[in-house]
């Protein structure tokens, strides 16, 4: 399992699959490769840095616990943080998270949004 680091790789993801959760937003999308692949953005409207951060550490726990067991093979999962997410409990994310990861591997994503 590597990380995104590129923002091309992290634009692509968007146009990939996306299932909305109240702490976060999960897209995941094909890569093209054999191995899995995961980042993490968090946006200042969350918060200052100290928020940001621990936010993103919370996020990458939840990932290298679940990803191996639950991810999809081949794809790029990228989290990304919503405004009440830092003060959910992390056991109710940890659920979610695998709720979003088993409607992904089903193939079931969220409608598209509707542009304003």
């Amino acid at each position: 399992m590597s990380v995104l680091t590129k923002r091309a790789d992290f634009l692509s993801a968007n146009r990939g699959m996306r299932i909305a959760r109240p702490g976060f937003v999960l897209l995941a999308r094909p890569n093209g490769l054999e191995q899995m692949r995961y980042g993490i953005t968090v946006t200042k409207k969350i918060g200052n840095a100290v928020v940001r951060n621990r936010m993103k550490r919370r996020f990458r726990e939840l990932l290298r616990a679940a990803l191996p067991a639950q991810g999809l093979a081949g794809h790029d999962h990228v989290l990304i943080g919503r405004e009440g997410g830092v003060e959910r409990d992390f056991t109710k994310l940890r659920e979610e998270l695998s709720a979003a990861l088993s409607r992904a591997a089903e193939g079931k994503g969220d409608p598209p949004r509707r542009r304003k």
